[in-house]
């Protein structure tokens, strides 16, 4: 027996901010994660519930898979991209600040550093160190051996440590650092700007194509400083800056002439900003309209 519809329906929608959350941790796209629920449900909808002994399990398992599959088809988009790719920005409920692993794993910079790993060893960890499956559970999710999927889950552990932010920020301490930065940008003060920026602070623009950003990274305090001063500067009297929690973490959104335009996500090590993520791809930025969901 498949079950009834409606047990199927319950049980999907029981578990959907967890699978939407996996599934946008491995991608980076909220856009892609919505697709791949869609494809899940499609697959789950013909499943015999009877027979699965753990549903959860099996969800993230199909989860899992749609994504990786996704995940090879994004690569191969993201060659063709037009500048630097940032992930989709997410406008998050509270709860997942409080979530202190989870608000880490979803920040942008924690995103950008599961970019540099390739799609299995991204899923490994993601499975294994946010999520917390079993080894034989992560197995049959990527269709390896528990042995296989150990090794992996070692290598991408080890390449996470050598690129993750040094130690997690509370949301208080990047509150701080994000009240100064905002304060900084809005006077103009370039001395205020280099005193909260890393020597070697990185910004990123992703505008798509669509919208104007920096071409390639911008690299160093004076740089950006100057950067960060100047543009303000040019939009001052038409634009405004709120903070709002994107990703698990305070941020900035900026408005122009009360559109929203670009969202200022910021990577914060030691008390100093060391990454700036500007998103001002339009098609990136839906879900800063309500708040997301998301669940370990």
């Amino acid at each position: 027996m498949l079950g009834t519809p409606d047990q199927a329906t319950e049980t999907f929608l029981a578990h959907r901010n967890l699978l939407f959350t996996v599934a946008y941790e491995m991608l980076g796209s909220a856009a892609d994660a919505e697709d791949v629920l869609q494809e899940t449900w499609l697959r789950w909808a013909g499943v015999d519930l009877g027979a699965v002994r753990d549903q959860r399990a099996y969800l993230v398992r199909i989860t899992t898979r749609q994504a990786l599959g996704r995940l090879r088809t994004l690569g191969r988009r993201k060659e063709s991209y037009v500048g630097p790719w940032l992930p989709e920005p997410l406008l998050t409920a509270p709860d997942v600040a409080e979530d202190v692993a989870l608000a880490d794993s979803v920040s942008m910079a924690m995103l950008l550093v599961l970019e540099t790993l390739m799609p299995t060893e991204r899923a490994v960890f993601v499975l294994r160190e946010v999520f917390d499956l079993g080894y034989d559970e992560i197995a049959e999710a990527v269709d390896k051996s528990e042995a296989a999927v150990r090794q992996i889950a070692h290598r991408a552990r080890a390449h996470v440590a050598a690129r993750r932010p040094r130690q997690v920020v509370s949301a208080a301490e990047t509150r701080d650092a994000l009240d100064a930065f905002q304060r900084a940008v809005e006077t103009g003060e370039l001395q205020s700007l280099l005193d909260i920026l890393s020597p070697d602070v990185v910004l990123l623009g992703d505008g798509g194509g669509v919208k104007q950003a920096v071409p390639r990274p911008i690299v160093g305090a004076d740089k950006v400083a100057r950067l960060l001063a100047g543009g303000w500067g040019r939009v001052a009297g038409v634009s405004s800056l709120r903070p709002a929690q994107v990703n698990g973490y305070p941020a900035l959104i900026l408005h122009l002439d009360g559109e929203l335009d670009s969202v200022l996500a910021l990577r914060i090590d030691d008390g100093l900003i060391t990454g700036i993520y500007a998103v001002r791809n339009p098609e990136k930025l839906s879900h800063m309209e309500r708040e997301t969901v998301l669940r370990r």
